[in-house]
């Protein structure tokens, strides 16, 4: 939702100098906006995920001795590593019942 509004802003922005400049107005500003509005647009498009997403079953999934508290949620995980890929998992640490 947050990335579409910001896309707006940068499609606005530069629909906002093409008028701009068009009517011959504040040549400056319609510069600044055509320019701010095409480096918003480029960014999002080609922002890079941040997260990956999660691992899908299959292949040979090993336990690692590793372990950390998550940052944002402060939840145990262990790391499983796939040796076909080089893939590594993190999955939640469940208490024993």
């Amino acid at each position: 939702m947050l990335k579409r509004l910001i896309i707006g802003y940068g499609i606005l922005a530069v629909a906002g100098a093409v008028v701009l400049a068009g009517l011959g107005v504040g040549s400056p500003v319609a510069i600044y906006l055509f320019a701010n509005g095409l480096i918003v647009i480029a960014a999002l498009v080609f922002e890079r995920g941040r997260y990956r997403p999660p691992v899908t079953g299959g292949g040979s999934w090993q336990e690692t001795a590793e372990r950390f508290v998550d940052p944002t949620t402060g939840q145990l995980m262990k790391v499983r590593y796939n040796p076909q890929t080089g893939a590594r998992d993190y999955v939640p640490v469940t208490p024993p019942p």
